[in-house]
């Protein structure tokens, strides 16, 4: 499935480069890669994603229409997509998202519901609407074809980069994007470890593997790192994680800022508070790593001016 979703998506995605610098690498204390998924198409990860879920799906499905929730990358990915496939989109988004997502996703063309995510259950909002509309529901992490379409972020880290040994470190929120790098690369790099990374309070992936049950997350929202706020990881996915990943590392919101400061100085990069937590902690959580190399993923650059002058300005 892995190799068919990228078989699909190839022709459309960016090919994403590994970006170094030795100015990180001595703060990192080892060679230090950066996957940066914020130069690709709508600023993330996402689009992989949701352009192999929409050219995967039987054909009558995707002309009806399709839904998805998300706090904003996802939801302009399955944006992009539907366009690209002449469908419409109807995404449920987070009134609290930054206002930079919201208003990308509707200039994509898709229709924008807006909910209270610390009292409403945006499940149960996707499931009324889809029945009532009869759209296709995508998912933004636990869906096959999801997962599928983010594997290719780790098939092409594995051809740009051909060492025997590496630790990947990975943003998690629901593990769509961490299960897929983990099912890819233990196919085409057994030899990596591939670690999620969360903000704290906010580490349902990294309790959930010490414990061996999906642990959820106390809190809702109040997090910068907005991208991968979800309240567990997905039932599909955590499997998945639990047996391809190694442990989980958690970063505080100052320590994405300051790795956002420094992918801008010496990388050139934007990018925004949970896109940069694995470089976060490549940074900065040495000591957790073993090895002579690191790759980060950073997996989005959707940031509001005022938050990324807060970072930059620091």
């Amino acid at each position: 499935m892995i190799h068919a979703a990228y078989a699909r998506i190839k022709p459309v995605v960016r090919r994403t480069p590994l970006l170094s610098s030795p100015f990180l690498d001595e703060i990192a204390g080892r060679k230090l890669l950066v996957k940066p998924e914020c130069l690709q198409h709508t600023g993330s990860f996402k689009f992989r994603g949701a352009y192999a879920a929409l050219s995967g799906m039987e054909g009558a499905a995707r002309v009806r229409g399709v839904i998805a929730f998300s706090s904003g990358n996802h939801a302009q990915g399955v944006a992009l997509a539907a366009r690209m496939h002449g469908t419409t989109a109807t995404i449920i988004m987070p009134a609290d998202a930054p206002e930079l997502k919201i208003e990308n996703t509707k200039a994509l063309g898709a229709e924008v519901v807006l909910y209270d995510r610390a009292s409403e259950d945006r499940d149960e909002i996707g499931a009324r609407l889809s029945a009532e509309r009869g759209l296709t529901l995508v998912k933004p992490f636990d869906e096959p074809l999801v997962i599928a379409g983010q594997a290719s972020v780790g098939l092409e880290m594995a051809a740009q980069y051909e060492a025997l040994e590496a630790e990947v470190l990975v943003p998690c929120g629901g593990g769509g994007l961490t299960s897929g790098v983990a099912l890819a690369l233990s196919e085409a790099r057994p030899g990596w470890r591939v670690h999620p990374v969360e903000p704290e309070e906010f580490d349902d992936a990294t309790r959930s593997l010490v414990s061996g049950n999906r642990e959820e997350n106390t809190r809702r929202d109040g997090s910068i790192c907005d991208a991968i706020i979800t309240p567990s990881v997905g039932k599909i996915t955590f499997p998945i994680l639990r047996k391809h990943c190694a442990a989980g590392i958690v970063v505080s919101e100052d320590e994405a800022l300051q790795a956002m400061a420094l992918a801008f100085s010496r990388l050139k990069i934007v990018l925004e508070p949970g896109g940069a937590v694995a470089l976060a902690a490549a940074l900065f959580y040495g000591s957790k790593l073993s090895g002579d190399t690191v790759i980060a993923v950073a997996s989005g650059g959707n940031v509001d001016a005022e938050m990324f002058a807060r970072a930059v300005g620091r």
